[in-house]
């Protein structure tokens, strides 16, 4: 059985529209570029060719992988303003005691995990810890043979 990649509905349009992207401007690309190279001439010492070929397999290998990734998509509901335990798609706010300092993240899929952005993945092992738990809760995260605690401070 396939792997279920959860993602928010933002996400899922952000993967087909990059999909779209590569199929309609980077493969055609890819394919100029092939083109253009085999004019250089002797294909068998040919970096541009070598480089077009390399581009091309790239292209088509994200295009694979994003395909699987839509077809197995379990798109997820926004909890806006109905969510009282944090579930994937919310936004929770955490009092961090290792670092004595509050954080917000938002709770994703793993496709869409963005550390700049504030974006964790649900298998990571903060998610892991708060998911289910409510405002008020605490948990424990487990990092290999370190751990720290944490509390929910709210859920948005």
């Amino acid at each position: 059985m396939e792997k279920k990649y959860v993602v928010t509905k933002e996400g899922y349009d952000n993967l087909k529209e990059r999909l779209e992207h590569l199929i309609n401007v980077d493969r055609k690309d890819a394919s100029e570029r092939i083109r253009i190279a085999r004019g250089f001439g002797d294909l068998s010492e040919n970096a541009e060719y070598d480089a077009a070929k390399d581009y091309q397999a790239q292209v088509e290998a994200e295009i694979l992988s994003i395909q699987a990734q839509l077809d197995n998509a379990e798109i997820i509901e926004s909890s806006e303003g109905k969510q009282n335990k944090v579930i994937v798609g919310c936004k929770v706010k955490i009092r961090d005691y290792s670092e004595d300092e509050d954080c917000e993240y938002t709770i994703v899929g793993t496709t869409e995990a963005s550390i700049l952005e504030g974006k964790i993945s649900n298998e990571s092992p903060l998610a892991v810890a708060i998911l289910g738990k409510k405002k008020g809760d605490e948990a424990i995260v487990e990092l290999g043979d370190n751990s720290y605690k944490v509390k929910v401070l709210a859920i948005n």
